[in-house]
């Protein structure tokens, strides 16, 4: 079986292509370069190359603040893709396993918002993803999206990598203390589009729809640095404060959700996927950019 994976030199994507896939699965992973998924006759040709068993779309515009500035681009990549994504998977038959945003939310309500809660976008970057769930439901009845919030790996750019480099250079950090989500690594992210892919691509009668899809357990970015600067302190790096800031003291252009936790009761009882506590997922995280708890550092 022939899996394509498109975004492969992001985060999930880096982590799809580690995943231990079953024999006899073919994991593809095109760079831009190779194909540019808002090209419709690019894409059509690829999925005319061969029977793809699924196709798993990571790619997305993240800059969330500079998509403020560049909303076409975001839109382009973020809600165009996706739609020429559905129609040439729906062409062939394919399930088309994409990836959303817990910023599709305005991050009002009280509780984890369920998928099937109204969205409210608040941002050019949320109202973009939007797009693309739209596309993706009227493009191919064999889909699944899977909303996320708070990605981070040992790869590229993310919060866990920053807070470790602002500790070593800093002997105080201040960090957003009112914005609550749900921390969500990407290789257990990654774990899960596999799970749902394969589970799609040999059983046509697989659920379909919305879900989401994050570590359990909900903190503030405030608690979550807290978190990331212990456990590097446990592992030899440097202990300094974190004070918490509210949302007024760090503007940005683009508008954040105040409450941006998700359930994941739907994905566990489609899938049988149960995602374990954010707090393990950073100790695995760290594991592999420090590695491992010293006894050093209790000394």
């Amino acid at each position: 079986m022939d899996i394509l994976v498109l975004g492969g030199a992001g985060q999930v994507g880096t982590e799809l292509q580690a995943y231990a896939w079953p024999d006899g699965v073919r994991v593809h992973a095109p760079d831009r370069a190779a194909l540019d998924i808002t090209d419709a006759e690019a894409v059509a040709a690829r999925m005319a190359e061969r029977p793809w068993g699924a196709v798993i779309n990571t790619a997305a515009y993240t800059a969330v603040d500079r998509a403020e500035a560049e909303p076409v681009a975001a839109w382009r990549l973020n809600a165009l893709a996706p739609a020429i994504l559905a129609a040439e998977t729906a062409r062939h038959a394919v399930p088309l396993v994409q990836v959303s945003t817990d910023y599709v939310f305005d991050g009002t309500r009280d509780g984890a918002y369920r998928p099937d809660n109204p969205i409210a976008p608040r941002s050019v970057y949320g109202a973009s993803k939007a797009g693309g769930e739209l596309a993706v439901r009227a493009g191919n009845p064999r889909h699944a999206i899977l909303r996320t919030a708070w990605v981070v790996s040992p790869h590229r750019g993310n919060f866990v990598k920053t807070m470790l480099r602002l500790s070593a250079e800093r002997d105080r950090l201040t960090v957003v203390d009112d914005q609550h989500g749900c921390p969500t690594s990407a290789a257990d992210l990654a774990a899960a589009l596999a799970a749902v892919a394969l589970r799609m691509a040999g059983d046509a009668g697989a659920p379909t729809g919305t879900f989401h899809c994050v570590n359990a357990g909900t903190t503030t970015w405030h608690g979550f640095a807290q978190a990331i600067v212990a456990g590097s302190a446990r592992r030899g790096g440097r202990s300094v404060p974190v004070a918490g800031i509210p949302t007024s003291a760090y503007p940005t252009p683009a508008r954040r959700p105040a409450n941006s936790a998700l359930s994941t009761e739907s994905l566990n009882a489609a899938y049988g996927i149960a995602m374990r506590p954010w707090q393990q997922a950073l100790d695995t995280i760290l594991d592999r950019l420090i590695g491992p708890v010293t006894t050093e550092a209790f000394r």
